[in-house]
């Protein structure tokens, strides 16, 4: 391992971070591309799709405490929606997360894809009014949110993500959450998933430490970063921001597959 490694594994954690802070994402859905494809362009490592989804279960783990803890004041974190989307979630993290060493690596990357392409589409949806809607008066159905984070967990774990690229279009577009009550709480009910993702990826044998410490190191610093950033940023520009970079990565995601 040399400083060339170091810093290229540093500087991808440190991205995928900061957008995880910034949007209520985990970071995996910019981490995992580019922990695939950088490392092995520079030649400085060569990284499997299971390998690369055990390091991003550890880092998601590590980069939604430090956005949690940003958006820890000011009424952001919904506790009801918290619990009854992480709870499902977990669950499914867990099953997703055992689940993927029966999987091929193609198979993990479809899993990926069409988790993405969900999520892009439901972007496109018209989200007008909700951030009209004063934080204390949101109202949503609680069964419906644990069942669908049940599926998302069950995806995210396959892929060693916590899932939260795609709970936050349908927190946008089903369940109608504005969007910084969306960012803020999606980061909690992520960091949830992510024990589930990284206890199944730690415990079947996926992880790669050295590189992993490397992005918690990473995590710790450029979430919290990203997450006062998202405070001050308008809404519309976020859910712009997310929906180009789900787009780009289900897209690039694709044509590698086909």
């Amino acid at each position: 391992m040399d400083i060339e490694f170091i810093i290229t594994i540093f500087l991808i954690g440190f991205i995928g971070s900061y957008i995880s802070g910034l949007l209520g994402v985990g970071g995996s859905i910019i981490n995992f591309p580019m922990l695939l494809l950088i490392p092995a362009a520079l030649g400085v490592a060569n990284f499997s799709s299971h390998e690369v989804s055990g390091i991003t279960a550890i880092q998601v783990f590590f980069a939604t405490i430090g956005g949690v803890w940003a958006y820890r004041k000011g009424g952001f974190l919904n506790k009801t929606l918290i619990t009854y989307m992480g709870i499902s979630i977990l669950i499914g993290s867990f099953i997703g997360g055992f689940g993927s060493t029966h999987m091929t690596e193609g198979g993990i990357n479809v899993v990926y894809g069409i988790l993405a392409l969900i999520a892009v589409v439901m972007m496109l949806v018209p989200k007008k009014g909700i951030d009209e809607i004063p934080l204390e008066q949101v109202k949503f159905n609680k069964w419906l949110a644990a069942s669908l984070a049940l599926i998302v967990g069950i995806g995210a774990g396959i892929v060693g993500a916590g899932g939260a690229f795609l709970l936050v279009p349908i927190m946008l577009v089903v369940l109608k959450i504005p969007t910084r009550m969306t960012i803020a709480s999606s980061l909690a009910i992520t960091f949830i998933s992510s024990i589930g993702s990284a206890v199944g990826k730690i415990t079947t044998g996926q992880v790669e430490y050295f590189p992993a410490l490397i992005m918690v190191a990473a995590s710790l610093i450029a979430s919290p970063l990203g997450a006062y950033s998202g405070k001050r940023i308008n809404t519309k520009v976020l859910q712009m921001i997310l929906a180009v970079l789900i787009l780009a990565t289900s897209v690039k995601i694709w044509i590698d597959i086909l």
